[in-house]
């Protein structure tokens, strides 16, 4: 394997910013200093830019899982220098984890909730089938896309999931009961996501309040994007305002969302659109690397940049990387600048430079 060098960065490895140069050899992080003068096969001056531990990408929708609205995983992660990703399922998806070699990743799997009560079939099924790749189940707790009216499938949901040693991730757009009241039953560790949506109950009713009693608990807040779909760029923008802050941003993409919603999106859109409304570079840096990998059980390999890791790197530049976003309620957000992946190292590898 190649030996890299990226000198004169700004480090962000997970916890905090500093000034670094970092090398790689055979495939991990053999350095991280000061100065680093030594021989390398690729060098890369990355002055003025950070250079962050790969992005870990929590909630995407893969082409090898989920025929009616997957993606290609290296496609919409690498350039976005995402390099670990959760596959969050689809209703028909069927498929193994098939299509992607440079990029890391694990599954949910779905409970099925008809006449509001919850179904366990498939997901017992894929549990036998995938086994340590899958981290958690998926719930759809939405009244416009599924059978319920209360929180009791919910509830038989986060019991079953307690008995199988998974986290709960639940799709919280337009749910039946108050967020307050959803987010009681759920337990340190499981996540909220699409947790900003505009739609019915949602998190300004009671003024962040759930938010913040629930992050107290060790639930995790995901903001869970989908482009423009299942997020109110407003109540967002309240939420960080008021010290709502996201652990985590994903992007919920999918094949019908990368290039229609604001031009290229991906998670460095997301990122950008999370700066304009008002969270820190450091709160944006830590929920889309250390804080999801650790959501997902996976801090002991993703999320970080250490010596002795998997030589998983991405580095940005903060440039005339426009955007521009409207939400379904008419919330528009747009900039001229914003972050722009320019290398993306996997396992090692350079696998994307712009």
């Amino acid at each position: 394997m190649p030996k890299i060098l990226i000198k004169n960065g700004r480090v962000w490895d997970g916890e905090k910013f500093y000034f670094a140069d970092v090398l790689t050899d055979d495939g991990k992080i053999s350095k991280i200093e000061q100065k680093i003068d030594e021989k390398a096969d690729f060098k890369y001056d990355a002055d003025g830019k950070i250079v962050s531990a790969g992005l870990v990408d929590s909630h995407v929708h893969m082409r090898g899982i989920n025929r009616t609205f997957g993606i290609h995983a290296e496609l919409s992660s690498i350039p976005f220098g995402v390099t670990a990703a959760a596959d969050a399922w689809g209703a028909r998806g069927d498929k193994a984890l098939l299509d992607t070699f440079l990029l890391k990743n694990v599954i949910y799997v779905p409970a099925e909730i008809r006449e509001n009560k919850a179904y366990f079939d498939k997901a017992e099924s894929l549990l036998e089938k995938y086994g340590d790749k899958v981290v958690g189940l998926k719930v759809c707790f939405d009244t416009e896309q599924a059978d319920v009216r209360d929180v009791s499938p919910l509830r038989e949901a986060v019991e079953y999931a307690e008995k199988k040693n998974l986290i709960v991730m639940v799709h919280s757009s337009n749910p039946p009961v108050s967020m307050e009241e959803l987010l009681s039953v759920l337990r340190k560790g499981d996540i909220l996501t699409h947790a900003y949506h505009g739609g019915r109950n949602n998190v300004s009713d009671d003024g962040f309040e759930c938010i913040k009693s629930a992050k107290k608990r060790g639930v995790i807040i995901d903001i869970g994007y989908a482009g423009h779909v299942h997020t109110d760029f407003k109540v967002l923008e309240e939420g960080i305002a008021c010290g709502a802050i996201p652990d985590v941003i994903s992007t919920d993409i999918t094949k019908f969302s990368a290039y229609k919603r604001g031009g290229r999106y991906g998670m460095t859109m997301c990122m950008n659109i999370a700066r304009h409304l008002g969270m820190s570079e450091e709160d944006i840096f830590r929920s889309v690397t250390s804080n999801p990998a650790k959501a997902l059980g996976k801090e002991n390999e993703w999320g970080y940049l250490k010596v002795g890791r998997c030589a998983d790197v991405a580095v940005f530049k903060y440039c005339n990387e426009g955007f521009d976003m409207t939400d379904k309620a008419g919330n528009r957000v747009a900039s001229e600048n914003g972050y722009r992946c320019v290398l993306t190292i996997a396992d090692g590898e350079v696998v994307f430079a712009d």
